[in-house]
């Protein structure tokens, strides 16, 4: 088994992303500790419905794989999230870019990107999304992505209290074009939310579970349960989350990691958004 070396991939784009976001945080900055709607930001952070833009960078580790012997690999994630307007409709577009550092297959290189388009609205009791997502086949080798495009709905919710956090996202994607000869693509994604706020700024929660059902194989092919704790530190007037977690994968009749470790960098720009009062 290959030993766990921090990816100097890692290394590199967590300096240019706090870099960056330190030139961008000048241009303008919410209340120093909320995000959308009041939410904390440490609880922001952790909800994909919110609205507030974002940079981060997360290194995930797996260190065996079900189905093989003696393998592990490691993917960078990169990903930004940016809140804007149509009309009178919130939206949140999220990118998502794997950087394959490592991989049983040996291949290394760009992965499938990722986008989604999520109209959010506000209630009494928290917030809920729908909108489109879409999987762009990006990879740099056939090893490492589904060469395939995807395209289906996006739909979420988040309740929140004082300190406790939960929800759902659940992400949906069936191929439409692509190379014929490789497998089409019809997943379905539950990702649960749980997130619990601590005292001086730390979080305890589930790690991005991503509990995936494969219609073409007719089976679940990720079973995921982890957890995930974070802190919220300021840079000057920047707030920037470190997070580490631990996950471990049920579903063993497909080659999936088996466990995985990640830590993340998220660097946080709350925006401003309009004074509407929310929908019971």
């Amino acid at each position: 088994m290959r030993a766990w070396r921090p990816s100097w991939h890692a290394i590199v784009t967590v300096a240019f992303v706090v870099c960056a976001a330190h030139t961008a945080s000048a241009a303008g900055e919410g209340p120093a500790g909320e995000g959308a709607a009041g939410q904390s930001l440490e609880q922001a952070a952790s909800d994909p419905t919110a609205s507030l833009m974002s940079v981060s960078v997360q290194d995930i580790y797996a260190g065996s794989y079900h189905q093989l012997d003696d393998e592990s690999g490691n993917t960078l994630l990169l990903r930004s999230s940016v809140p804007f307007t149509t009309g009178s409709l919130e939206h949140i577009a999220r990118a998502t870019l794997p950087i394959v550092t490592d991989s049983p297959s040996g291949e290394s290189g760009l992965s499938d990107l990722v986008l989604f388009d999520l109209i959010v609205f506000d209630k009494s009791w928290g917030r809920w999304g729908i909108g489109p997502v879409l999987l762009a086949p990006t990879a740099t080798d056939e090893a490492i992505g589904a060469d395939k495009w995807a395209i289906g709905p996006a739909v979420g919710f988040v309740a929140r209290s004082n300190k406790l956090m939960w929800g759902l996202f659940n992400q949906n994607l069936f191929s439409f074009a692509g190379d014929s000869d490789r497998e089409d693509v019809n997943v379905s994604i539950l990702q649960p939310i749980v997130n619990y706020s601590l005292p001086d700024k730390w979080s305890i929660g589930t790690s991005e579970m991503n509990v995936t059902y494969d219609w073409e194989r007719d089976s679940w092919t990720a079973l995921p349960l982890g957890v995930k704790l974070a802190r919220l530190v300021k840079f000057g007037k920047l707030p920037v989350q470190f997070a580490g977690g631990y996950e471990y994968n049920f579903a063993d009749d497909h080659v999936a990691p088996k466990w995985t470790l990640n830590f993340t960098v998220k660097v946080l720009f709350p925006v401003s958004r309009r004074s509407s009062p929310p929908a019971p």
